[in-house]
């Protein structure tokens, strides 16, 4: 091919056109123009709006994964925050329970010790509010420990009592406490009257910490399962008419002559926290009258000066 032939031109790519100056004013000046135009009479609303529209879905799925990461970071801002809530809930759930717990412990320790106040009045002996401290640790015996003694006037042989009635009575003292032995140890007994018929008798602990027994009551004698038992008086030692034991069965047997009565105490020792320690009545009484020797009767003194 002759060289003269060939096309020189310079392919599009490369033409150059306008001048940059002269692409910069035109462009201005429309820019220019346009938000004149736009301003005055809102002429690219309506393109602005077309655009909008068809752009619309394109922004929407461009957005999803954008609300996805933020939305994955508020539920787990608010998964975790829903979690401390409910540790911070069950935290004070606990510390409710706790507070309720020891609340219905306070109130019925409230009522024990009204129900004490009110019976102080009533009992006409000395009486001493004392706590229980613990319970002895030997498995055959029934007794506590009281954080009264000698010190705090305590005797050997006094009552002890609670709202319910007689619970045992004390064997040994200590400087600054006591030991009480209960009404339904194997080894306690206590003089008690039947309300109901006047009738004396004694009542013994039957060992088994929960139960008494009403001995040498004949299998004729008028005892019914519901009689009230409260002491008699005549110890010396037990306030009258204190509250001991409920007859709870009856057993008459063909073969002997004493009935087997069981006893259910009226004053329970489990659960006993506040007692109150009666003088004993032996302390309260009158002493009692010396007896006059033979040289100081009328006759030995008539046969002095005879």
């Amino acid at each position: 091919m002759p060289l003269g032939t060939l096309d020189r031109t310079p392919p599009p790519f490369f033409r150059q056109g306008l001048p940059a100056r002269t692409k910069l004013v035109l462009f201005s000046a429309l820019a220019v123009f346009l938000m004149a135009a736009d301003g005055r009479v809102g002429l690219i609303q309506p393109l602005r709006a077309a655009a909008a529209t068809a752009l619309l879905p394109a922004v929407r799925v461009l957005s999803v994964p954008v609300q996805a990461w933020h939305g994955g970071g508020e539920y787990l801002a608010g998964l975790q925050a829903a979690l401390s809530s409910r540790d911070a809930m069950r935290a004070m759930l606990a510390q409710q329970a706790e507070r309720s717990a020891r609340a219905d412990q306070l109130a019925q320790e409230n009522a024990r010790l009204r129900a004490l106040l009110e019976l102080r009045p009533a009992v006409t002996v000395k009486s001493l509010a004392a706590e229980v401290l613990y319970e002895a640790p030997d498995p055959f015996s029934y007794k506590l420990f009281l954080d009264r003694g000698q010190q705090h006037g305590v005797v050997a042989g006094a009552p002890v009592i609670n709202e319910a009635g007689v619970l045992g009575q004390v064997t040994r003292v200590y400087p600054f406490s006591a030991e009480v032995t209960l009404l339904v140890d194997k080894e306690a007994a206590i003089p008690v009257v039947n309300t109901r018929t006047q009738h004396r008798s004694a009542a013994f602990g039957s060992g088994d910490g929960h139960a008494m027994e009403l001995r040498f009551v004949g299998g004729n004698d008028d005892v019914q399962a519901g009689d009230l038992l409260t002491t008699s008086g005549t110890d010396g030692v037990y306030p009258p008419g204190l509250p001991v034991a409920k007859v709870a069965v009856v057993d008459r047997r063909a073969d002997s002559a004493f009935a087997r009565i069981s006893l259910a105490p009226t004053a329970q020792p489990d659960g006993v926290r506040h007692v109150l320690v009666l003088e004993p009545l032996s302390v309260q009484l009158p002493a009692r009258p010396e007896t006059p020797t033979e040289a100081e009767t009328p006759r030995g003194r008539k046969g002095g000066k005879r």
